[in-house]
This record gives C-alpha cells, structure tokens and sequence, in this order.
C-alpha cells in the first residue's frame, strides 16, 4: 500500500517529529510505500494565491507534488499539536491548496458546490495523532473536541474517507520520557491496527 504521512510542527526535536519518524519507520517495517512530508522542513507554502482559488489549478510544483501523491495514496495518517483548537497554519494551508475540488472531492454536474460534495481520494482510511497540553475534560466538555469535528467530519469524510480513528496524547509538557515510549508503542499499534504487516494480511 501507498500511505501519505503528513507532519505540521516547526521543531524537528518535537514529539510530534518522533510520532512521525515512528510512523514512517513501522510502515516501512509492515511492508508500505510512504509518502512522508515535513511542512516546515519542506517549507510548504501555505497561502492560497487567488489565482489558484479562482482555477484549482496550482503554479506550486510542491502543491502539485502532494496533490498527485494524495490520489494516490490508499492511507493518510496526519500528526500535529493541538493550537487552539485547530491544525497549526502551515497545515491549515495544506488542506486549502492540496484537498482541492477535482482532486479529494468534486460536485455532481450542475452543482455549483452549494450541495453535497463526492469525495475523490482513493483512500479509504484516515489516522490523526495529535498532542496537546489541555486536559481532556476540558477539551470534550468545554470545548468539544474540535479537532476531532475537524477532520472527521468536515475533511476526511468530506473526501470520502470512511474510516477514521484518532489519539491525542496529552498532558505534553508534563509528560516523561518513560510516558514518551509508551505513547510510541501506542502510535504502533494504531498503525499495525489499520496498515498491518502484508506479509500477514
């Protein structure tokens, strides 16, 4: 399988940097392809010019780049840390130049986008891992959990990913390194659950 991992962080010491090397190395490991992005390395541009808002067609070799690589994935696993409440804004810019009409979704002929959307991704499946300093108490009783409304229901289902599973690990800045090595073996097995090694499937 072909597997797109995407990570919005700007420190390459982060634990979301580990989350994603972790990812990417028990893919390898299961037998995937991986597409692996690190916006910020990569210095992904996030700010949709409106030309490009006006044609859905991008001048950005990069923008083309990750459009061609997420028709082509059978799998998106995207790690990032909770901002208030949302994706960080590299990654916020990344759905709006990447997951454009024509490429993760269309509309049926004569719809000028005011209905519902079908979605075009080849993927079936959609993993989120995000870290976050909010107790989740507070982020499901207070705020209602947005990130997962987020890319739940208004991204991935919206370009027909039906299967959706997410982790949050959190209290970050409390946590040990001990706590850290668990949520890795945590991150395998969410991989190993839903990317499992081809050689037993």
């Amino acid at each position: 399988m072909k597997l797109s991992v995407i990570l919005g962080h700007p420190y390459p010491q982060s634990f979301n940097s580990a989350i994603a090397q972790t990812v990417v190395k028990k893919l390898g490991e299961n037998g995937h392809s991986v597409y692996f992005h690190d916006l910020y390395e990569e210095k992904f541009n996030p700010v949709i010019p409106d030309n490009e808002l006006i044609s859905d067609i991008s001048d950005d070799n990069l923008v083309r780049k990750h459009q061609q690589e997420i028709k082509e994935a059978d799998g998106i696993i995207i790690i990032h840390p909770n901002w208030w409440g949302q994706p960080p804004a590299i990654l916020k810019g990344w759905i709006d130049r990447v997951l454009r009409e024509n490429v993760a979704y269309t509309f049926p002929a004569g719809d000028s986008g005011g209905g519902l959307p079908t979605g075009l991704l080849k993927a079936k499946t959609g993993l989120v891992i995000n870290t976050s300093n909010t107790p989740q108490e507070r982020e499901e009783n207070v705020f209602g959990d947005p990130l997962e409304r987020i890319w739940k229901d208004c991204i991935f289902d919206f370009c027909g990913i039906t299967v959706f599973d997410r982790i949050m690990f959190r209290i970050i800045a409390d946590s040990t390194p001990e706590i850290r090595m668990q949520w890795l073996d945590e991150v395998k097995e969410l991989v190993d659950k839903y990317f499992p090694n081809r050689k037993y499937v």
